[in-house]
């Protein structure tokens, strides 16, 4: 009886032993899961907030594919969409976009000089006075709709060089030395081809760059739409071009380094509206309140419908329309000072003749702001 008692009753150093035994496992399995929960803090953070965050390493790689990604979207000059992004380059961590972004700007900045800017949203365009919606809000006061609040961002993204616009300047005067040197490389190169590269003298080589023929057309038409009150009538525009010799039944040229040699200037409006340089409204689309953006086709439909041009969003950023203005005042004063100084002579060179242009510059572009109907906006 007393051995089955003792198995009934253990005594008090086994229980003590027991429990120290108990103790020990305990704190063992919890130092194991405490260590577990440390290996995998490594990878993944709180499940609802930072789930799947990439570590450093990977966001390096993921910054140095977006900025490829953008070279090769400025390359074709089409606008890289945040879609295309998250599909391309961050896969299912759509939550570390600000993180990328932040240092494929740093690599932009530092190594190409350039960034990512966010293109403009029609809403916000329209907020400032620059998109040509005053009908539609005019429209929506009429009948007491709220407006709702003006989305800053379209989600698309271009390069826009961030160097100082004196360096460009600098670079691009005519140098009688580096004029020389390429006169002397064009005596060696034999090849006869109409369409070879020309020679500006300057450090920046506008012959391996963007095509300066169609970008000065692209200018041209911007600046005819600004000094017509920011929006342009098909049948106005095809006037101008036409007068200016380069109707919209001709062709624009490219130079040497471009694929073809030339293209219909029906389809280089297109071009242009796709990459997001301008915008052809349809009117009566516009005026029930939302603009119809459309292909550019020969005039006015059969229907009756007129058609009008408008800035993009793409020009807002990357050109700006005190940028245009100046352009026009800076080409129109130099015209006439080019006139003076057939009549002056010498006696208008110096301090005195740089003023007198300034002034004339800065008066230009005063009235190309009354023209155009209010403030001229800078990029944003």
């Amino acid at each position: 009886m007393s051995r089955a008692g003792t198995r009934q009753r253990p005594s008090g150093a086994s229980q003590a032993q027991t429990q120290s035994r108990a103790t020990q496992k305990s704190q063992r399995n919890r130092v194991e899961e405490t260590e577990d929960e440390e290996e995998d803090g490594d990878t993944s953070m709180d499940v609802d907030d930072e789930e799947n965050v990439p570590r450093d390493d990977d966001l390096v790689r993921k910054s140095n594919q977006l900025v490829r990604l953008a070279l090769f979207a400025e390359h074709k000059r089409n606008p890289l969409r945040r879609e295309e992004i998250s599909k391309k380059v961050l896969g299912s961590n759509t939550r570390a976009f600000n993180q990328v972004l932040q240092l494929a700007q740093t690599t932009l900045q530092k190594t190409f000089g350039m960034e990512l800017v966010e293109l403009r949203s029609r809403a916000e365009l329209g907020k400032d006075g620059v998109g040509g919606d005053e009908d539609l809000e005019e429209a929506r006061k009429a009948v007491g709709v709220k407006k709702k609040a003006a989305a800053a961002g379209s989600k698309s993204y271009i390069l826009r060089s961030i160097l100082n616009p004196t360096i460009i300047e600098e670079a691009a005067q005519v140098s009688e030395k580096i004029l020389e040197e390429e006169a002397l490389e064009e005596d060696d190169n034999d090849d006869d081809d109409e369409r070879s590269a020309r020679s500006y003298g300057s450090l920046i080589s506008w012959s391996h760059t963007d095509q300066i023929g169609s970008l000065g057309i692209l200018y041209i038409i911007l600046a005819l739409i600004l000094v017509s009150g920011r929006v342009l009538s098909d049948a106005e525009l095809r006037a101008h071009m036409k007068k200016l010799r380069q109707p919209m039944s001709g062709s624009v040229k490219f130079d040497a380094h471009a694929t073809h040699k030339s293209v219909s200037m029906e389809a280089y409006m297109n071009m242009i509206i796709r990459q997001g340089f301008v915008e052809r409204v349809a009117v009566g689309d516009a005026k029930k309140g939302k603009g119809k953006r459309v292909r550019a086709t020969q005039g006015d439909d059969d229907s009756g419908a007129t058609y009008e041009w408008r800035w993009g969003n793409r020009a807002h950023s990357e050109v700006g329309e005190k940028a245009i203005a100046q352009f026009v005042a800076e080409f129109m004063v130099g015209e006439q000072e080019a006139e003076d100084d057939e009549e002056d002579g010498a006696r208008a060179r110096g301090r005195r003749r740089q003023d007198r242009a300034q002034n004339k510059v800065e008066k230009m572009a005063a009235g190309i702001e009354r023209a155009a109907g209010g403030n001229l906006s800078d990029l944003k």
